[in-house]
């Protein structure tokens, strides 16, 4: 799904804040929906430690970036993590990832880059898929479930693209949120900010300890910065990624968008190639979007990896310190 342009508008737009304010009411709806589900909604109480790594807006913010880097803070503290995700864009049955096995279409894309990472359950009844986790971990990493009522996590964390924030700040549809902030805030131990900016001062607003955080590449062996680049991502957003390879130094000839979790298809395969050989340019993608292409087309594309980095040197300590209070591995 494209995210729509009103979510996140420009300043002074005032279409963008006329739709939402039309919209507004039926937004009504969705807070009441989401009331009566977590009001007869029973919460299953795993016997293993619960991180939940969730955020308040549709769309992504940064989640699996953040649950990695958990999952390798957690090994210095001698955990076995092990996670737990939707399984967005896959079957949705209950499976335990097999990267040998299973493709995107198995199990989405998250979860292939989480296995490479941890032992990692896919279902779209995230108990059924804890339930198989918490015997082979000592500690579950929950991908996305803040607002599942049907997980009690033991810890949660809230991640926010700081870049965009909350967009205009409405509930869905008028606007992004999932629900309200302050309402997020009371179930979380701690906020993680991603990006180099907070652009609406959310860490001020922030009743939990905030953690800053940014992607910078996690550039392999053997990569090549040198020519011309054609990049194509299906990411939240996009952009971030073309910034990203621009502050690598990488000359981009032509940047190609998709929405978020896009299948490519022949056709759009066709035209990267094209775009590629019209430029005499390499085709750069994400990781996230590389386990979504063809292993034959994605032989032909250039992958740049990212990897979460905390902006203070202390956080990884005293984040795991945060999360593991009170808590036997």
């Amino acid at each position: 799904m494209k995210t729509p342009f009103f979510w996140y508008p420009t300043p002074h737009d005032r279409l963008a804040a006329f739709i939402g304010f039309l919209l507004a009411p039926l937004s009504c709806f969705f807070r009441a929906a989401t009331w009566v589900r977590r009001l007869f909604c029973y919460a299953y109480h795993s016997h293993r430690p619960v991180v939940c790594v969730g955020n308040v807006v549709a769309g992504g913010a940064g989640k699996t970036p953040v649950a990695l880097a958990l999952s390798r803070i957690l090994k210095t503290r001698k955990a076995r993590p092990v996670f737990v995700t939707r399984g967005y864009g896959g079957t949705g049955a209950l499976t335990c990832v097999d990267l040998l096995r299973h493709s995107v279409q198995d199990v989405g894309d998250e979860a292939l880059l989480l296995a490479a990472e941890a032992p990692t359950w896919v279902c779209r009844n995230r108990v059924k898929a804890l339930r198989e986790a918490e015997m082979n971990g000592s500690v579950v990493i929950m991908d996305d479930g803040l607002q599942n009522p049907r997980v009690a996590p033991t810890a949660s964390v809230l991640v926010v693209d700081g870049e965009v924030g909350l967009g205009n700040g409405r509930i869905i549809p008028a606007g992004p949120l999932r629900e309200p902030f302050t309402e997020a805030l009371k179930r979380v131990c701690a906020m993680i900010i991603v990006g180099r900016f907070d652009t609406q001062n959310l860490a001020a607003k922030a009743t939990v300890p905030v953690f800053r955080a940014h992607l910078e590449p996690d550039i392999p062996q053997g990569f090549i910065k040198q020519g011309r680049f054609v990049a194509f991502s299906g990411i939240a957003r996009p952009e971030k990624f073309f910034a990203t390879a621009r502050a690598l130094g990488l000359d981009l000839v032509k940047t190609v968008p998709f929405p978020d979790h896009y299948v490519f298809s022949e056709a759009d395969r066709d035209d990267l190639r094209l775009e590629a050989e019209v430029n005499g340019a390499y085709l750069l993608t994400t990781e996230k979007d590389a386990v979504r292409l063809p292993q034959a087309f994605r032989e032909s594309v250039i992958v740049l990896p990212v990897k979460l980095v905390f902006d203070d040197a202390g956080a990884e300590r005293a984040l795991a310190d945060l999360l593991l209070q009170d808590v036997s591995l």
